[in-house]
């Protein structure tokens, strides 16, 4: 008996997915942006690729984290957009208000310790040098120093949806 070739995931279903559940980073950054802003106790711990294409903000800020950074959007943070692609934020640094502009595919996780949801993400291809986005001006916030996120999380991971 020959066996068949393994099948070719051709829809790149991965890929899919990824972008799938990132959609819901996405939805939570809308809601938190509306004019109400973040319901009850939610908040959100954001990991994000510091070296991936689209990220911008103060090059002394980004320079400080070479390849990850999480920011916390909690009650001090200001302007947040969140757009098709990527959400702009402002928060504070240092005593400083900066910017940060992160497309949703240099997301690596997205945590609500309020309701212990957590999303995580394969990290994205790190930018070539010249790809990286020029600093932004600051804008005035403030904003909470990120903090570790505390207790069990829940983890939703695309390995459980993999056939073995």
């Amino acid at each position: 008996m020959a066996q068949d070739p393994p099948v070719q995931d051709l829809m790149n279903y991965e890929a899919l997915a990824q972008d799938a559940l990132r959609g819901v980073a996405k939805a939570a950054l809308k809601r938190a942006a509306a004019p109400e802003g973040l319901p009850g106790s939610h908040h959100f711990y954001i990991t994000f690729k510091t070296d991936a294409a689209g990220v911008s903000g103060p090059q002394d800020l980004l320079s400080k984290y070479p390849d990850e950074m999480t920011i916390v959007l909690q009650h001090q943070y200001w302007d947040l957009a969140p757009g098709e692609t990527f959400f702009s934020v402002t928060l504070q640094f240092g005593g400083q208000p900066k910017r940060l502009s992160v497309p949703y595919g240099a997301i690596t996780r997205f945590y609500d310790p309020s309701v212990q949801f957590l999303l995580q993400f394969e990290p994205p291809p790190s930018a070539p040098a010249e790809a990286k986005a020029a600093p932004e001006k600051p804008a005035e916030a403030k904003a909470e120093t990120p903090a570790p996120p505390k207790g069990e999380a829940t983890v939703v991971s695309l390995d459980q949806f993999r056939k073995k």
